[in-house]
């Protein structure tokens, strides 16, 4: 069933869109066009377009249609949740699960998940119920990934994110020694001009590469491997995995990026997403939260050999 929200505009000369984004905060401001241009936003009873300014005393209503339901089915698959309120949740992910349904992967997602998981309680982000993935991790990457069940909160987290105030910690066992005990890596990622699925390291000027860095500390080194702690400051595709293959310390296990011959017990990359912080959208609280190495990666570490 659609709702109407109505209001007496107070302040005048702002624009129509900016005016109805800033009352109703909890709608993304694409959101609020695609009212607009549906003809679902009205000033004093007429529909209105997004640069129209009403003014003081003009009456606003905002007609907003039911979600449509995302085309996904909802699976009761177990989820092992370390956080959860009425606007977000915090979710430790295990390794092979992969977090958005996509072709060859239109079941046992995450995102499946979530939909069996919260029920009625989900964002309807640009008018599609949907949980609200405010990032990812890959498939075969373990650990914590954060969840926005509101527009609200997805754009207070998502903001975090593009400011990077958003704490995600990282540990990781890589190829070889590296000769350094901390370090960063300050390299433009984009996709890879021949194998368009993977992605690389790219001159800034390249178009389509946007800036990356991750910090790295050593944690203990193995005779030709070592144990690292990588805290990201940006977020992009494989970041992390691209990073230490620039380096010449791909990832263990990494079947994309590492070399030929794989660490087939492994099942892919030893890549745990151990921490994350941020700050809570509605209460501005800073919440951390952090999980324990899973069985996979600590049962390859102790078949390492300390150096």
């Amino acid at each position: 069933m659609s709702k109407e929200i109505e209001w007496i505009v107070q302040t005048g000369d702002a624009r129509l869109d900016k005016l109805v984004a800033e009352e109703l905060p909890e709608l993304t401001r694409s959101a609020v066009q695609n009212l607009i241009s549906q003809g679902l936003v009205f000033c004093n009873g007429e529909p209105v377009l997004k640069s129209a300014r009403p003014v003081r005393g003009d009456r606003i209503t905002v007609r907003i249609p039911e979600p449509k339901v995302l085309d996904v089915e909802a699976e009761n698959i177990p989820l092992e949740i370390v956080y959860e309120d009425a606007d977000l949740l915090v979710v430790n992910k295990p390794k092979g699960m992969v977090v958005h349904p996509a072709p060859g992967h239109n079941g046992g997602t995450l995102v499946n998940a979530l939909l069996y998981h919260c029920g009625n309680s989900l964002s309807g982000i640009n008018g599609v119920m949907r949980p609200g993935i405010v990032h990812r991790i890959d498939k075969d990457t373990s650990g914590l990934l954060i969840v926005a069940k509101n527009d609200f909160a997805h754009q207070k987290l998502a903001l975090q994110i593009q400011e990077h105030t958003f704490t995600r910690e990282y540990n990781a066992v890589v190829y070889g020694n590296i000769r350094e005990e901390q370090g960063t890596v300050d390299a433009a990622i984009g996709r890879h001009p021949i194998e368009r699925k993977k992605m690389a390291v790219m001159p800034p000027s390249t178009a389509g590469s946007r800036n990356a860095v991750t910090h790295f500390c050593v944690i203990h080194r193995f005779e030709g491997f070592t144990q690292l702690r990588l805290r990201l400051e940006t977020g992009r595709t494989h970041q992390i995995r691209v990073h230490m293959a620039y380096l010449g310390h791909p990832v263990a296990g990494d079947p994309v990026y590492g070399p030929k011959k794989v660490i087939t017990s492994l099942c892919g990359q030893c890549l745990h997403a151990g921490l994350i912080g941020f700050q809570h959208p509605r209460s501005d609280a800073y919440l951390e939260f952090s999980v324990p190495l899973p069985s996979y990666f600590t049962d390859f570490l102790s078949k390492l050999k300390e150096k």
